[in-house]
């Protein structure tokens, strides 16, 4: 099973020094990356930070870059940004869970989404 993802930034991140940095890796999530991004005060006080946060965990590196941060994600540009938010879902799956299934009826298959936090 693949675990690291290479990915090239359709703009680019751009350094201090006006270098553009566009290759890097992503590695899949696992459940601790999301547990402690919600625990971060950043994320306490305003919940559209976790994106970053979590970004800021699962990207293990950018050429050229000694860490990625949070702060380096929040430098990224928009393009940027939602390119790597795509590529986290697609990545580690981030669909709901569904279950085919056939009518007694028709015999039509269809699929049913699964809702696991819900009673009944």
């Amino acid at each position: 099973m693949e675990t690291t993802y290479e990915f090239t930034l359709p703009k680019g991140y751009m350094d201090a020094a006006g270098e553009l940095h566009r290759k890097g890796r992503m590695r899949l999530a696992t459940a601790g990356d999301e547990i402690s991004a919600t625990r971060d005060p950043r994320v306490l006080a305003n919940p559209s930070y976790l994106t970053i946060v979590i970004l800021s965990k699962v990207i293990t590196g950018i050429d050229g870059l000694d860490s990625i941060t949070a702060t380096t994600i929040e430098k990224l540009f928009t393009a940027d940004l939602a390119y790597l938010q795509d590529m986290y879902q697609r990545i580690n799956d981030v669909e709901p869970p569904v279950m085919r299934c056939v009518c007694p009826d028709c015999g039509k298959t269809f699929e049913v989404p699964l809702n696991f936090t819900q009673e009944g």
